[in-house]
């Protein structure tokens, strides 16, 4: 069994997260190329686009959320993510409900009662006086699974407006055996080649549950890391070598990047982690020769890098203008 570097495996991820060569993409599109994007930050998503799209623009994704192609809703993990109109369907199915919600038990006729009142956009508290049910926060997020309500577009746009208000997604029924394997086989394309374990951490799915997609998914490539773990590839999936050129790229705040792998040394060394993932809170972060090697800030119409350490020479100039280029698109 062929043996991967942690260099190729970091150039893997890049190549499928869009990181290494920028394509001229729709929102919707590009979204589904990675798997979705982190969205608990309104604005953060914008960003992930941007550093993976070329002549993006931000109207194009509030378009894209205004006529629902594509939607901001609670999905893997638990968390608020971005995802085209057609994969929430899917994912949606596949994840069900946020793990900690296990044991919540929603009355008869509460999820119905929820998505005929969200018809139109409404408030998390208009939700609980309608529905007559005090909205705690593990009852919240299984209602919003259960019922399918994902944010009104007006509250992901760059600068939201006014309180966030949910809106009932109409999707057609999916089986829910068939959206686990599409969800998996989803992650092998945007962060393979990746173990049981990555694949929980990413999805939320148990690790003796994703033994059975994974066969549902055969024929697959199989390969070990230099720990020797196995992990799992799509047939023909890009494995660009280890010595492929990766450009500098500032990531958003919470970018799926830093958070889809169980072990996520392929693109943060331990060492760094505590520096950008702080609890709840990951910080925006940049990459050089593909690996997180800072963190930055907007402030004030300017980005400000902060790298862990000094940076040889081309890499600082080719960080600062990265920085640059972003503060163009700031503006």
């Amino acid at each position: 069994m062929r043996v991967l570097t942690l260099r190729e495996l970091n150039r893997a991820t890049l190549a499928r997260q869009l990181l290494l060569d920028r394509r001229k993409l729709a929102p919707a599109a590009a979204t589904e190329r990675v798997a979705g994007l982190q969205a608990q930050w309104a604005p953060a998503p914008y960003v992930g686009v941007w550093t993976r799209v070329a002549a993006f623009r931000r109207d194009a994704l509030e378009r894209a959320l205004l006529v629902g192609g594509v939607v901001r809703a609670v999905l893997m993990r638990g968390t608020i993510h971005l995802v085209s109109a057609r994969d929430y369907r899917t994912f949606a199915t596949a994840v069900d409900a946020p793990p900690w919600t296990d044991g919540v038990v929603l009355a008869d006729g509460v999820t119905a009662a929820a998505r005929a009142f969200c018809a139109a956009p409404r408030t998390r508290a208009e939700i609980a006086a309608a529905v007559g049910l005090p909205l705690e926060d593990s009852a919240w997020y299984a209602l919003r699974a259960k019922a399918r309500l994902a944010h009104a577009a007006e509250s992901g746009y760059w600068k939201p407006k006014g309180v966030t208000r949910y809106v009932a997604v109409d999707h057609d029924p999916v089986d829910p055996a068939a959206a686990r394997v599409e969800l998996v086989r989803r992650y092998l394309a945007a962060f393979g080649p990746a173990s049981r374990a990555d694949v929980s951490a990413w999805s939320g799915l148990r690790v003796r549950d994703v033994e059975p997609v994974l066969e549902a998914l055969e024929p697959l490539r199989r390969f070990r890391d230099e720990r020797g773990r196995e992990l799992y590839d799509l047939p023909r999936a890009p494995l660009p070598g280890a010595d492929t050129p990766a450009p500098v790229r500032l990531l958003p705040r919470f970018d799926n990047l830093l958070l889809s792998h169980h072990d996520r040394n392929r693109v943060i060394a331990d060492e760094h982690r505590g520096d950008v993932i702080d609890g709840g809170w990951v910080k925006a972060a940049f990459l050089v020769d593909g690996f997180v090697a800072g963190t930055w800030e907007a402030e004030k119409g300017r980005v400000r890098l902060e790298p862990f350490a000094p940076l040889p020479r081309t890499a600082r100039r080719e960080a600062e203008d990265e920085a640059r280029r972003l503060e163009a698109w700031l503006a």
